[in-house]
């Protein structure tokens, strides 16, 4: 048995999906191993560039997703820059327009306010066209449903959905995430990994490890 994401495509016949880790180059977007992104209405290979959103250099936010995440067609991730800072009296991003208005550039970021990363947990289900807003951090195991908002932060094994995102409801029970939390079976080994997939797919907790 070989097993590796050190490859575009997991499957020989889908060019719909692929491993995030082998397409991105941006070394201020950092994929975890297996992460699968797939898209039916553009190259996902694209990811990028059509998922990614007003991440700018300048701003040096990162966007860092955890291992084996599955990120649905058209999910995006906004940046801090998409912001118009509130701090101001106007909510004009002067700053951008420095050569207009004879500022100086290196106040280009303060059009903004700058909310932080974006970091996604592992094992983690974004749906179809969710929205992940600057600053949010996702737990591991989680779930943001189809077309959901998400601006605040969402707890380990927890069901969001909507907009702006709520709680639906926590996967299973506090024993089972404390147990799961501990566990972080996607830091083991392929060859464990593999060994325990059949326990892994049915919910057999008694039989991980």
């Amino acid at each position: 048995m070989t097993i590796s994401d050190n490859k575009v495509y997991p499957r020989s016949e889908d060019k719909e999906t692929v491993y995030l880790k082998s397409v991105v180059t941006n070394p201020n977007i950092i994929i975890g191993d297996f992460t699968i992104y797939n898209d039916f209405v553009n190259d996902p290979q694209m990811f990028e560039k059509n998922n990614v959103l007003y991440h700018y250099s300048i701003n040096h936010d990162r966007l860092i997703i955890g291992k084996f995440c599955s990120i649905a067609c058209g999910a995006r991730f906004l940046f801090n820059s998409a912001n118009h800072t509130q701090a101001s009296l106007s909510t004009y991003p002067f700053p951008i327009f420095f050569e207009e208005w004879d500022l100086d550039i290196e106040d280009v970021a303060t059009a903004w306010d700058n909310k932080g990363d974006i970091v996604i947990g592992n094992d983690v289900w974004i749906g179809y066209e969710a929205v992940i807003m600057s600053g949010v951090t996702i737990g591991d195991g989680a779930i943001i449903g189809t077309r959901a908002v998400v601006t605040k932060d969402v707890p380990p094994y927890t069901i969001v959905g909507g907009i702006p995102a709520n709680v639906i409801r926590r996967r299973f029970s506090d024993k089972t995430i404390d147990f799961l939390n501990e566990l972080k079976w996607w830091d083991w080994s392929i060859e464990k990994i593999a060994e325990n997939i059949a326990a892994i797919k049915s919910g057999d907790i008694d039989n991980l490890g």
